[in-house]
């Protein structure tokens, strides 16, 4: 083979090679460009903006779901170029299926439709204190000891890991961390025998106590039990269903999300602001309110938000507070209002949505930028305990804030409402 009929072989398999990388590149890219699930409301239109190359198509053989357009494209079961705007309307409460495909015959996503009842929510922006007993103890890391003899010891190192929960110590179980210690004391130098949730896995484990120089018997974890902070109340419901934060508590330590047994929802007082600068967070200081009767309950900790409930009498709200859920197609590049209390007053800020990824249910979903003279001269933009802050467009709560851009202040990241709501069903 000549030198010029190799080269020609290199080249066509590299020609080759580039038309399958583009290809599934394509593929990937565009099956990401769709939701997997969206959700209407019932008798109403939804307005999906698909950033799809031509030839894509929509195809329903369901009824209940109808396809359109912009240029009004008859009701029914009807196959649809997506090149722009595509309506959907549900005729009936349910979960449907309609069928992504390029050149209509490549399949792309099965896109579920759920048509539900309209809903509404009273969004809130008071400052709360939240305050979480962990399910188990969580140990925070492991560490060095000193034993009678004066040896260094680090009796758990390499049996428990940093987020695991201990559920029990010989046998009995560990709801706070004196229970832990005591049980521990009492086994003396005989190996302890736990029970561990580690990454949702429940395993057991031994770990050899030592006599310390100060005659305690220890096995070298650092555990806790609970945990504080403030934020902001995002919503409830005319039941008092609560949510608040917009993403998970965790550990200040290992930064993993808590798993809680329970908690408790109380009344916080912003004392001061420390303003936010570029590579410096800022954050609200305030002190939480501790009552003889607690302000909610709080039920579950979730990667979108803390959840619980309460009384809306408690927090001088009303059922007529309310206003409509904006589900994700509902949101609108542009400007809206922020509900919160930096000053130590409830207000609303305006903020320009700048960007919507309706197809994550993560908590950055939503990027936001502050454009409020007023709240930019008191916080600089976003800071922390302003998480959970309604987001509210048109008269609808479509969100809340959850992060803060570290380098810019003035811009931060929201969750969709819709994706805090099922994570609170």
């Amino acid at each position: 083979m000549t030198r010029k009929q190799k080269y020609r072989q290199i080249l066509i398999g590299f020609i080759w090679f580039m038309i399958i990388f583009t290809c599934l590149f394509s593929y990937y890219y565009i099956r990401h460009q769709i939701p997997a699930k969206i959700r209407v409301v019932v008798g109403e239109e939804g307005t999906f903006q698909f950033s799809l190359p031509k030839g894509s198509t929509l195809e329903t053989e369901s009824e209940e779901v109808l396809l359109g357009s912009v240029s009004n494209i008859p009701e029914g079961a009807v196959k649809i170029s997506t090149d722009g705007a595509v309506t959907v309307e549900g005729t009936s409460l349910g979960s449907y299926d309609m069928a992504f495909k390029l050149f209509g015959w490549i399949p792309l996503r099965e896109i579920q439709v759920d048509v539900v009842e309209s809903r509404s929510v009273i969004p809130c922006g008071a400052s709360v204190g939240l305050y979480l007993e962990t399910d188990g103890v969580m140990v925070v890391g492991t560490s060095t000891l000193t034993d009678d003899e004066g040896n260094q010891v680090e009796p758990a190192a390499g049996i428990i890991q940093s987020g695991d929960y201990i559920l029990e110590a010989n046998g009995e179980r560990v709801s706070d961390k004196e229970k832990l210690i005591e049980v521990i004391s009492e086994g003396g130098e005989a190996p302890c025998s736990l029970k561990l949730r580690r990454g949702g896995e429940v395993i057991e484990t031994e770990v050899e106590a030592v006599t310390t120089s100060d005659g305690s018997v220890k096995a070298g974890i650092w555990v806790r039990d609970d945990a504080q902070g403030i934020g902001t109340l995002t919503y409830m419901d005319e039941n008092g269903n609560f949510g608040a934060l917009g993403h998970a508590m965790s550990d200040t330590d290992t930064g993993q999300r808590l798993e809680v047994s329970g908690g408790t929802l109380q009344k916080a007082q912003i004392q001061d602001v420390i303003k936010g600068r570029a590579g410096e967070p800022g954050s609200l200081l305030g002190t939480i309110v501790y009552s003889e009767a607690d302000q909610g309950e709080v039920i579950r900790n979730t990667e979108a938000g803390v959840f619980g409930h309460t009384e809306l009498s408690s927090w001088g709200l009303k059922a007529e507070d309310a206003l409509p859920v904006g589900y994700k197609q509902d949101v609108k590049l542009g400007p809206a209002v922020i509900r919160c209390c930096a000053d130590g007053e409830i207000k609303e800020y305006d903020i320009e949505i700048i960007k919507a990824d309706i197809t994550t249910d993560s908590n950055k979903g939503l990027v936001i930028q502050v454009t409020d003279p007023e709240l930019l001269d008191l916080t600089g933009g976003i800071v922390q305990g302003l998480s959970g802050s309604p987001i509210i467009q048109e008269g609808k709560v479509v969100g809340a804030v959850t992060h803060v851009f570290v380098q810019d202040p003035t811009k931060g990241y929201g969750i969709f409402l819709e994706t805090m709501l099922d994570a609170a069903a």
